[in-house]
């Protein structure tokens, strides 16, 4: 997949199945990647997960619509 899109939201696969989703906010200024979750509204930084999770497409605006992502060769792959 092409790098996130800044301030779109994805639907994101969390390891337990449980889809979230996320607002990619893009990387600071010592490259540390950050994302809001629309749920809870805490941003976050990529360094800081504990678990492992995947992109699973952009988010249409409807909870249960997305659109697939092209496989790539970086963490996001699907």
């Amino acid at each position: 997949m092409n790098e996130p899109i800044i301030n779109a939201v994805y639907a994101i696969e969390l390891c337990s199945g449980e889809v979230r989703y996320w607002q990619y906010l893009g990387p600071d200024s010592r490259r540390l990647i950050w994302w809001l979750d629309t749920e809870t509204k805490q941003e976050f930084n990529e360094a800081s997960l504990m678990y492992a999770w995947s992109i699973k497409g952009l988010h249409s605006g409807r909870r249960h619509a997305t659109q697939q992502c092209n496989p790539g060769k970086n963490k996001w792959k699907i």
